[in-house]
């Protein structure tokens, strides 16, 4: 089927509108209790394909608002599908071609090695974490969506992104979950790549001197998980996040009077106001490690501390060594 014959069906609307109730396996949070949605009926490949379905900038270079206008309105009319974690693949779809040319063009990021990354089947990613902001995991979400396999990465967050006005709602829409350990067995037993951040707010919100140097990765839970469902362990190793936002201090009673884990003061925030907060251009390598098997530990290798200890230490090892090679491969933060 040709690409005009797969957007003018998209462009026929909802060919069935039922309401729905998604009961799951109770866990703290569980968001989703009910939801509308509706069946396009398009072929299977260019429901998955990012590169059959149009994103609004490929809407505007046609002069074809149709499209755009139609999804609009079945937005608001709530006529659209989530799943279970509240995941709305076709808003994704819409919203993660706009990040294309910052990818490309601002950061210039080079992808090494996502032929690592499964064609199907589960696989938890896990990556350093930088920045001030977590704009390295949005940036993550989007490589491993526009180039092959072009697969939608669900992301284990911290809960703070689900109390943010107005974001709240996005970060859910987007594909992430509170990092629990409930969600991800059940996204890794129905076969999604999954990511999280080991280091949490200690790796995104460490100092300009500390950059590149891994921080505690908590007690293992993720590897925990691993181990459990059998899933492979990709190391992610980010290059190019730390220059950002570079932080020179942070002013914790001011993070502490705003519910924050930390307030970063870098060399154009808060000075600039607004502007302060755009990202620096700088260089950035993505490398996807070979995966660490865990199937053959079996199930219960997950409650032996020694076993969880050595692989968790085996994926930091295998990331720092990964970042320390990539470093001295790009020389420039920003050329």
């Amino acid at each position: 089927m040709s690409e005009a014959q797969v957007v003018s069906l998209a462009r026929r609307g909802p060919q069935r509108c039922r309401a729905i109730t998604v009961r799951g396996v109770p866990c703290r949070n569980q968001a989703v209790e009910e939801a509308q949605f509706c069946r396009v009926h398009l072929p299977s490949d260019a429901r998955e394909s990012p590169n059959l379905l149009s994103g609004p900038l490929d809407i505007l270079r046609r002069d074809d608002l149709a499209g755009l206008v139609e999804f609009l309105r079945r937005r608001m009319r709530g006529e659209y599908e989530v799943d279970t974690f509240g995941f709305d693949r076709e808003l994704s779809e819409m919203v993660l071609p706009v990040l294309g040319p910052l990818i490309e063009k601002y950061w210039r990021v080079e992808v090494i090695g996502n032929d690592h990354l499964p064609a199907e089947g589960a696989a938890l990613l896990t990556a350093n974490h930088a920045g001030a902001l977590p704009v390295d995991g949005v940036v993550l979400r989007s490589l491993v969506w526009q180039r092959p396999p072009h697969r939608h990465l669900r992301m284990l967050v911290a809960d703070l992104a689900f109390t943010m006005p107005f974001l709240s709602g996005l970060v859910r829409k987007t594909g992430n979950t509170m990092a629990c350990a409930e969600d991800a067995e059940r996204l890794l037993d129905a076969g999604e790549i999954v990511a999280v951040f080991p280091e949490g707010f200690k790796g995104v919100g460490k100092g300009f001197r500390q950059r590149y140097r891994l921080q505690r990765f908590g007690r293992g839970g993720f590897v925990e998980v691993a181990i459990r469902t059998g899933t492979p362990i990709i190391p992610v190793s980010i290059v190019g996040s730390e220059e950002i936002y570079p932080m020179i201090a942070d002013v914790r009673p001011l993070a502490r009077l705003l519910g924050l884990p930390y307030f970063p003061i870098t060399p154009l925030f808060p000075w600039l106001g607004p502007l302060g907060m755009l990202p620096l251009p700088s260089k950035w390598i993505v490398e996807f490690g070979e995966p660490i098997a865990t199937e053959h530990l079996g199930p219960d290798a997950a409650s032996d501390p020694m076993v969880v200890f050595e692989t968790t230490d085996q994926v930091r090892q295998a990331i720092q060594q990964t970042l320390v090679k990539n470093l001295r491969i790009r020389r420039s933060a920003f050329w």
